[in-house]
């Protein structure tokens, strides 16, 4: 058995699970239903609740014809802004918005899912509206204070994800949590509820913001290019994109490095005309609006005694323009 701690896998002082024990763990956890599934596609995400209460996002797979079990423990309550360390004056900007598109980016276990769950926490102790999630599974369990929740989970409440989300807009939702946006029809959806006067958030794997619009048009041939642009142009509202990197202070385990895009009125005519490369300048001079670039994000965590200048090093995406921020020097539209 290994655990993950602070990021770095650790092998745990006990003895061996044999194929056998792995198998009784995974399928004790599993209803029929997931059992079956899971010998026949070889993979099964699903939530897992201990009788404390405690939940656990789980897959199962199979690997050289044994079973396999990764677990990811899931905190009973749902964290604050403060909690997770992100940037406050964005956050909360962008909990504001009552209709339109909100992307969160990264790769897998980078804290999308958390920080998804901090902005519907502080939207409903603050307003009353009808918040619909799609999930697979389900992660934080939300209860209702101003505004209300349908959760549903793939597999357990709805068949597959693409049927939840053709129902959803039946479901009479204010907002809408339609997760991974993988395909065409899931983004277009997206669009086409944040035109309607939704507030919609989903998901992307991608790095940094110009990533992420190049990842959104790699989902459409080039002939449906201009018509996302224009559907990006009007419904998009914000870009959060995140990496949690190792602490400098023992008490806290990993911190967020995030790069933060508000869709201002110098994007959203950069987006339409196509510019799409100057946007990383508009980030990097936008602080007053909320918005930073990751050199930014990276230089302040640097600063603060949050991370070692060594690992913002490592993963900053112009290492010499990180530099230079630390000595008090901006280089313009060099850091996306």
């Amino acid at each position: 058995p290994i655990l993950r701690v602070a990021g770095s896998p650790t092998l745990l002082k006990a003895p061996p699970l044999t194929p056998e024990q792995v198998r009784r763990l995974v399928f004790g956890m599993l209803t029929p239903a997931q059992a079956r599934l899971l010998e026949e596609t070889g993979d099964l995400d699903f939530a897992y609740i201990l009788p404390d209460g405690r939940r656990f996002r789980a897959n199962a797979f199979r690997e050289r014809g044994s079973y396999a079990l990764a677990a990811r423990r899931i905190n009973m309550a749902v964290p604050t802004f403060q909690d997770l360390h992100l940037p406050e004056k964005a956050m909360t900007r962008i909990a504001q918005f009552d209709e339109g598109l909100v992307l969160l980016a990264g790769a897998t276990g980078s804290g999308k899912s958390t920080t998804i769950a901090s902005l519907l926490d502080y939207i409903n102790e603050r307003g009353r509206y009808h918040i619909v999630t799609v999930e697979d599974p389900i992660e934080y369990v939300f209860t209702d204070k101003k505004s209300f929740f349908n959760q549903r989970e793939i597999g357990i409440d709805t068949t597959d994800f693409k049927s939840a989300i053709r129902a959803l807009m039946r479901q009479d939702p204010d907002i809408i949590v339609a997760g991974e946006m993988r395909d065409a029809e899931t983004f277009e959806f997206g669009l086409s509820a944040a035109e309607t006067g939704h507030l919609v958030f989903g998901t992307m794997h991608a790095a940094n913001v110009s990533q992420c619009f190049g990842r959104i048009f790699d989902l459409f041939p080039p002939e449906r290019h201009s018509q996302i642009r224009t559907g990006l142009q009007l419904n998009l509202r914000a870009i959060i994109c995140q990496k949690l990197l190792p602490s400098a202070r023992p008490a806290i385990p990993r911190i967020p490095a995030v790069e933060v895009m508000i869709a201002n009125p110098i994007i959203r005519e950069l987006i339409g005309g196509n510019d799409m490369g100057r946007i990383a300048e508009v980030v990097a001079n936008a602080e007053s609006e909320g918005m930073q670039d990751f050199i930014m994000a990276l230089c302040k965590l640097i600063k603060a005694g949050d991370i070692e200048e060594k690992v913002g090093l490592g993963v900053a995406p112009n290492p010499e323009a990180l530099r230079m921020a630390l000595q008090g020097f901006r280089v313009k539209g060099s850091t996306l």
